[in-house]
């Protein structure tokens, strides 16, 4: 059975695979719901403070993309109800946020480095 693209993440790591899903299937919503109320996401250099802003980033995203490959996850480092999350894009490019525990038990990314080059040679 399939997993309910609507459902928390219950896990830190859970994150990662809930965004995938939901980028894939245009879902802005779902992709807002991941974060806390007045998270930060940066691409490079901060884009979006909020659920408004970051609704706005991943509408004009989502406009211009619609497949996104799902990426290699390393496992969490958690530290009690702060978690740091990893990513590594198919083009290299590492993704790397700080996750928290929520008071219902459930995760949401607080930070959000969306994109972190990958080294030039």
């Amino acid at each position: 059975m399939a997993d309910d693209p609507k459902k928390p993440a219950r896990e830190p790591g859970d994150l990662a695979r809930l965004f995938n899903q939901r980028a894939n299937t245009g879902d802005v919503e779902g992709l807002v719901a991941l974060y806390e109320p007045r998270a930060v996401l940066a691409a490079g250099r901060v884009v979006a403070t909020g659920h408004d802003e970051i609704r706005a980033f991943y509408a004009n995203l989502l406009g211009r993309k619609s497949d996104f490959p799902a990426p290699e996850t390393l496992e969490p480092v958690r530290n009690g109800d702060l978690a740091l999350t990893f990513a590594r894009l198919p083009n290299g490019a590492l993704s790397v946020e700080v996750a928290r525990a929520q008071p219902d038990g459930t995760w949401l990314w607080a930070i959000d480095q969306l994109k972190i080059a990958p080294p030039k040679d």
